[in-house]
């Protein structure tokens, strides 16, 4: 999956979105790498509340999604 970048905030993060969002609709998450973390936002509501994952806690997400019957389900 491809990411760009989209712009960034006061802070300076700099936040990316899948380019399977479907160009400037605005109907996606953006996400942020920091150290320990992965910062996750609203792509409709960038100055709404943000969502903060353990790296580690991130990346069992993204493997869940690519392959939802390793868990079991």
């Amino acid at each position: 999956m491809e990411v760009g970048v989209i712009g960034r905030d006061p802070t300076g993060r700099v936040w990316r979105k899948s380019s399977h969002s479907g160009g400037d609709n605005n109907d996606c998450v953006e996400v942020t790498v920091e150290t320990a973390h992965v910062l996750v936002r609203d792509s409709k509501r960038r100055a709404g509340p943000v969502l903060v994952f353990r790296r580690s806690a991130w990346c069992g997400l993204l493997a869940g999604l690519e392959n939802p019957a390793a868990d079991g389900f």
